[in-house]
C-alpha cells in the first residue's frame, strides 16, 4: 500500500511535469554532463546513495564514494531522455533496480535557477515507494 505522503509527492512531482512547471528546456534529450549526487531524506537527514555519472547519452552508476567504496568504475549504459523531461534508464541502475527494487518514475528538473537534478520514484518489493533526488554537482 502506498503511504499518504508517497501518493502526494508522486502526484505533485507528475502534475509539475504535466504543466510544464519542470520543464526548461528537455529538447537536446539528455542531461548536462557532470557527476549528480544521490540522496534521500530519511529520518531527519540527508542519506547519500551515490554518484551518477553522465556523459552524453550515457550513464554510469550509482556509485557509492563516501567512507569507502563499493566496488570498481562500472559500464556505461545508455538513457532516454523525452520532450517532458522523463527519463528512461537502458540499464542497470544500482540499488534502484536490485534486490527486487524497480524503477517507477524518473523526471528531470531543468530550471536555469538551480543545478540540473532529477527524481528518482523507486518502488520496492513490499510496494512502497521511496522518492530520491540528483543533483549535479
Amino acid at each position: 500500500m502506498v503511504s499518504g505522503i508517497s501518493r502526494i509527492f508522486i502526484g505533485i512531482l507528475l502534475a509539475a511535469a504535466a504543466t510544464g512547471a519542470a520543464r526548461a528546456d528537455f529538447s537536446d534529450g539528455r542531461m548536462p554532463d557532470g557527476t549528480y549526487r544521490c540522496e534521500v531524506y530519511l529520518l531527519g537527514m540527508f542519506l547519500n546513495l551515490g554518484d551518477i555519472t553522465i556523459k552524453g547519452n550515457v550513464y554510469t552508476g550509482p556509485f557509492y564514494t563516501g567512507l569507502g567504496t563499493f566496488g570498481t568504475a562500472q559500464q556505461g549504459y545508455n538513457y532516454q531522455m523525452d520532450a517532458n523531461g522523463g527519463i528512461s534508464w537502458l540499464g542497470p541502475l544500482g540499488g534502484y533496480t536490485a534486490g527486487g527494487n524497480s524503477l517507477s518514475l524518473t523526471q528531470a528538473t531543468l530550471d536555469g535557477q538551480t543545478p540540473p537534478s532529477f527524481d528518482i520514484i523507486m518502488k520496492q518489493p513490499d510496494g512502497a515507494f521511496t522518492a530520491s533526488t540528483c543533483t549535479k554537482q
